[in-house]
């Protein structure tokens, strides 16, 4: 009887100390289901070879709702488009949308977003935006290269940027199949944004 009543006494103790998981770590946590998911498809997948069958899961940063901010958006005018330079040499079509102001730890930063030329002919890419940045954790902990994050023009003025939700690029697992924008020298952040996928430089070898 006794075990019953310790059993009666811890359920809700058991209960509470459950973590109540936000709508927002929600987000992240299939956002990293999803991605996992793409890289063990073989029709998805960038890796080949032992790269693909030893695949486990990505390492990713802890949520931090710190990295998830709500930035002033200001679309940009009589933009052109432009070509913006690859891993391999060649240049992929983007025009400029707009830019996004935040602050992190009180400070102000500032990134532009893209629009892809070619996506954007296809309806379901037509509100696409992308952001390429690096920051101080590239060739630590992330990529080198820098990292992406995608997007959808925001219908105000102003835009969340969830890096918690910031991926690498192909190139990072197998840079002979696949060319990627390079970021712009105008989003190379001078922080560490520790957040997103993480990397083990093991590809590449």
């Amino acid at each position: 009887m006794k075990k019953y009543i310790i059993l009666f006494l811890l359920l809700p103790l058991l209960f509470f100390s459950q973590k109540t998981l936000s709508k927002e770590e929600k987000e992240v946590r299939k956002f990293q289901k999803d991605l996992n998911a793409e890289y063990r498809n073989p029709k998805e997948s960038p890796l080949r070879g032992d790269n693909f069958k030893n695949f486990k899961g990505h390492p990713f940063f802890p949520f931090d709702s710190k990295y998830r901010v709500t930035a002033k958006f200001v679309k940009s005018k009589d933009t052109k488009p432009f070509d913006l330079p690859t891993s391999s040499g060649k240049t992929k079509s983007y025009q400029e949308y707009g830019k996004a102001t935040f602050k992190l730890d009180d400070k102000p930063y500032t990134v532009t977003l893209y629009q892809s030329l070619d996506l954007i002919r296809q309806e379901k890419y037509k509100d696409y935006l992308f952001l390429p940045f690096r920051d101080a954790t590239n060739e630590k902990k992330t990529y080198g290269g820098g990292k992406y994050m995608d997007l959808k023009i925001p219908a105000g003025n102003t835009i969340v940027l969830d890096f918690n939700q910031s991926y690498h690029p192909f190139c990072a697992y197998n840079a002979y199949d696949y060319n990627c924008p390079i970021v712009p020298e105008e989003n190379k952040l001078p922080v560490e944004i520790r957040a997103g996928v993480m990397y083990e430089d093991i590809y590449h070898h």
